[in-house]
């Protein structure tokens, strides 16, 4: 088939003009979580609205239905560029046009006054400040889930935003299965912790030490700033503005490190993926990632499978001494097991690789009971707190460590959660599968050469866009679709000695 068929080539280019515009917006909502004076708010929740309604609108026009239709009928070869991307356009527009623009503009404006509330309420610990915000949030994000539809539960609609084909029943029943073999193994885990300080990495560690060092250990894993920037802010995040323009974040916090060093390790994980993405694709969906569970791979397999690994402190202890020299009386094994203590703990992005999966089921059923209506906005730190205590054994002295630490609910992003867990369950399902590819990968690990698993990552993962979903893709890139078992191998021969 031409590519030069003329509709096609009508999607290039709107498809291009749009990420255009939601460049522009993702460059505005960066600046609003990084450099954005207070009083600047309300103008910017405009611009965004404005913006946010102007990209709906381009998409959704009537042509551009006519557009995908008329490639559809011309039926490109089932394994072409044009095909997949005719496939995910017609995803896309069949769930947008379900959705009102004054609907878009009313919860992009929402969504820009909820964060700074968030921001508010968890500096003062008081969920109240931002309750009448959820409310809003919750009842939009409803709204939008009953434009899109969905056969048993309004989550699924909102599920589907972010893990495409995920539906809570097949998560309930994951969850099911993770739950009691994590609690398990947390409790055997967290007792052979107790050998390791708690306060063994406590020292003094300057915000710019920190910011040479991690910049360094970024630029090791492959991290391009040229291509990339690192910035502070109240909850670390990834963004992409731009084929060549990824911007990371993270928080500093000058008794410890770690906090920071595997923030960036975490986001660059992200940002590497971005940076693999073919760009001579940009704005299409080849050159977008495939699924956020699939996203979370990246950021947890480089944090954990690598940056937490005796191999990488065996490599960067030298280094690490250089620029705090607080750790010259830790060897490589002392920091290695500091930075694996598993001790359950309040906050989501400070949890042991044991326990993460522990805040994001809990997490999952408050929003499921949230969107399905068996749960009042107002009711949520009570529930919060009685299942943590529950899931955890520790009881949540306020709401800031509890249901107010993540910045998601005043995105919007009921439904993104789940893809955390997914995100573990894949990284350990594709480091598993990069070891056997390249047996001499530890090796090269242990070494400081991170090439040949950035390599393997862009051919099996970054390279293919939204070629296949993501089920296919892990199953082309590993031998099966995602599984529960690798994951849980991987922490029972951690932890579990």
């Amino acid at each position: 088939m031409k590519p030069t068929f003329a509709p096609y080539q009508q999607l290039l280019k709107r498809a291009r003009e749009i990420s255009l515009l939601a460049g522009a917006a993702d460059l505005l909502a960066w600046d609003q979580e990084t450099y954005m004076p207070p009083r600047a708010l309300d103008f910017r929740a405009a611009q965004l609205a404005r913006l946010g309604g102007m990209t709906h609108r381009l998409f959704t026009a009537p042509a551009v239905g006519r557009w995908i239709a008329a490639c559809e009928d011309l039926g490109y070869p089932a394994d072409s560029d044009e095909a997949a991307n005719v496939r995910e356009w017609r995803r896309a527009y069949d769930r947008q046009t379900k959705v009102p623009a004054a609907l878009v503009e009313e919860f992009q404006r929402v969504k820009s006054l909820a964060r700074e509330a968030w921001l508010e309420a968890r500096r003062r610990a008081e969920f109240p400040v931002f309750r009448p915000h959820l409310e809003k949030v919750l009842d939009l994000s409803r709204r939008v889930a009953d434009c899109w539809g969905y056969q048993e539960s309004p989550y699924d609609a909102l599920l589907d935003e972010y893990e495409p084909g995920a539906r809570v029943r097949d998560l309930k029943t994951l969850f099911a299965e993770l739950r009691p073999a994590i609690v398990e193994l947390a409790g055997a885990a967290a007792e052979q912790s107790r050998r390791v300080p708690e306060n063994l990495l406590r020292g003094r560690y300057p915000v710019e030490r920190q910011q040479e060092f991690n910049r360094e250990v970024a630029e090791a894993i492959g991290f391009n700033f040229e291509a990339g920037r690192v910035d502070a802010t109240a909850h670390p995040f990834c963004t992409t503005l731009g084929p060549r323009d990824c911007r990371l974040t993270t928080r500093y916090d000058e008794t410890n490190f770690a906090s920071s060093l595997y923030g960036i390790l975490h986001e660059a994980g992200h940002g590497l993926y971005d940076q693999g993405l073919p760009t001579d694709h940009y704005g299409t969906p080849l050159g977008s990632f495939v699924s956020l569970g699939i996203h979370e791979s990246q950021s947890r397999l480089w944090e954990n499978h690598v940056g937490r690994s005796l191999a990488f402190w065996e490599r960067w202890h030298p280094c690490a001494c250089h620029y705090f020299p607080h750790l010259k009386k830790l060897s490589p094994a002392q920091i290695t097991a500091a930075v694996n203590r598993v001790r359950p703990s309040f906050i989501r992005v400070e949890a042991d690789q044991v326990t993460y999966d522990l805040h994001i089921i809990l997490r999952f059923e408050i929003e499921t009971q949230l969107v399905e209506g068996r749960l009042a906005v107002a009711d949520v730190p009570a529930a919060w707190n009685e299942n943590f205590e529950k899931m955890l054994g520790l009881k949540v002295p306020n709401d800031a460590q509890g249901c107010l630490q993540d910045i998601h609910w005043s995105m919007g992003g009921l439904g993104y959660f789940p893809t955390y867990t997914l995100g573990n369950l894949n990284a350990a399902q594709l480091m598993r599968a990069a070891r056997r590819a390249n047996r001499r990968l530890d090796k090269k690990l242990a070494a400081g050469d991170y090439a040949p698993l950035l390599e393997w990552l862009r051919a099996n993962v970054h390279r293919h866009g939204r070629r296949w979903k993501a089920p296919e893709l892990m199953r082309r890139a590993t031998g099966e679709v995602t599984q529960a078992r690798h994951h849980l191998c991987y922490l029972k021969e951690k932890f579990g000695n």
